[in-house]
């Protein structure tokens, strides 16, 4: 098991900066976004810097959803600057960002795909040192502040892909629900459904025993391990958390104690998933980010078309499990009674419908897109969705039921309409 050191409450920001005078940090990288930088969590984290006399440059260009030339851009950044720890302010779009460069920046010699996962990178060990990174999340979603995985979108491919390595997990995550109060409610939605997906996923992955061959060397063995009896803790708590309040935190966003746990569970689900994985919802998501045409989400300000990461997970959400369920039926009963499923009377055999059910009601108060048809895509374009799908094995073998070519066209039509 990895994950980051953590540090959570109200207020903890503040203490960045004796942080990094603990560190001895003399030269600092803070990251965050254009959108961020004038908001409060960002002059939070530039109040403490300058009240211990830290110094640091500032690179707010980071792209909400990146690209391999957006991770490019700050790496060159992060090589020109020759700093000795790294601070990220912002959802996981800055924190793998951040990630990257500090890991490129430390390995000067590497070229970029050497360490972007196999097949569509070399998948190297990560075996030189990186600086120490703090990672400040201001969304409640990618659980990235615990994890040593960094995603990114390959534009030549038009597929999302990323470079998993406990190497590049940040030093400490600071955990501070202030930060929550300023996401407008569809980004609180939408990272919302990243965690309920990091937490069903990896509770339903393939078992860790079942994984092969055993890798010749420690350093071989990957980030993402299966499902095992630690993850599953941490995956069931997000879980429930979900349940109980994501509703509430995207209803009312005064609602600082929905807040405050959704914060909680991004990283609780992180925990899980950083060491279990995730598998089909988040493999099939990869290409309907990649192959976006012209849908731009209520409440992003960005200039480029986009779909946000945990919508694009959720939407095959009620297939995938529908599908995978036959396998640890149980699991995925187990699931949906958390969700709120009456399950006194189910039938073991109907888990998955149960499940996909569950997920369609949950999805449907909350206002969610009516399937992939919603957000611009065709039956036509379910031969290059799939494409982009088969690459992405390191997290598809995850599945605890292996899928074909044509399953994986199946489960895209079968997301086409959810309601």
């Amino acid at each position: 098991m990895a994950i980051s050191n953590i540090r959570y409450g109200e207020g903890v920001t503040k203490e960045i900066g004796m942080d990094l005078q603990n560190l001895g940090a003399r030269r600092v990288c803070l990251m965050t976004d254009k959108n961020l930088s004038k908001l409060p969590p960002v002059n939070t984290v530039l109040n403490s810097l300058a009240k211990y006399g830290v110094d640091f440059q500032v690179y707010d260009n980071v792209r909400v959803e990146p690209t391999d030339q957006s991770f490019l851009e700050a790496i060159q950044f992060a090589k020109k600057g020759e700093f000795d720890a790294y601070v990220a302010v912002g959802g996981g779009s800055v924190i793998d960002t951040c990630k990257a460069a500090n890991l490129y920046a430390a390995s000067p010699s590497a070229e970029f795909l050497d360490y972007v996962n196999a097949p569509i990178g070399k998948g190297k060990p990560v075996t030189v040192p990186l600086k120490p990174l703090i990672a400040v999340p201001t969304t409640s979603g990618t659980g990235s502040e615990t994890t040593g995985v960094a995603i990114f979108d390959f534009k030549e491919l038009k597929v999302k892909t990323g470079i998993a390595s406990r190497a590049i997990k940040p030093t400490l995550g600071i955990i501070d629900p202030l930060h929550t109060l300023s996401m407008p409610e569809r980004i609180v939605a939408n990272s919302g459904f990243d965690v309920l997906c990091h937490a069903l996923e990896s509770y339903t992955a393939l078992p860790y025993k079942q994984r092969s061959p055993c890798p010749s060397n420690p350093i071989h063995r990957p980030a993402y391990q299966g499902s095992n009896p630690i993850s599953d803790i941490w995956a069931l708590h997000a879980l429930r958390i979900v349940a109980k309040y994501l509703k509430r935190a995207i209803r009312n966003p005064e609602d600082r104690v929905a807040r405050a746990n959704m914060h909680l569970a991004s990283a609780f689900a992180g925990i899980g998933f950083g060491n279990a994985g995730v598998h089909l919802c988040h493999g099939m998501s990869y290409p309907i980010s990649g192959l976006v045409k012209t849908y731009k989400p209520k409440d992003y300000n960005v200039d480029h078309s986009l779909v946000p990461h945990g919508l694009s997970v959720v939407l095959t959400s009620p297939a995938v499990f529908a599908f995978t369920a036959e396998i640890h039926p149980e699991r995925h009963l187990e699931a949906a009674e958390i969700l709120g499923a009456d399950i006194r009377t189910a039938r073991i055999k109907d888990a998955g419908l149960i499940l996909a059910d569950t997920l369609r009601k949950f999805l449907f108060d909350l206002n969610v897109d009516d399937g992939l048809a919603a957000i611009g895509y065709s039956k036509a374009d379910i031969p290059a969705l799939v494409k982009g799908t088969l690459p992405q094995e390191r997290v598809t073998k995850l599945s605890p039921r292996p899928q074909t070519e044509e399953d994986l066209s199946a489960l895209f039509e079968a997301s086409m309409k959810l309601y």
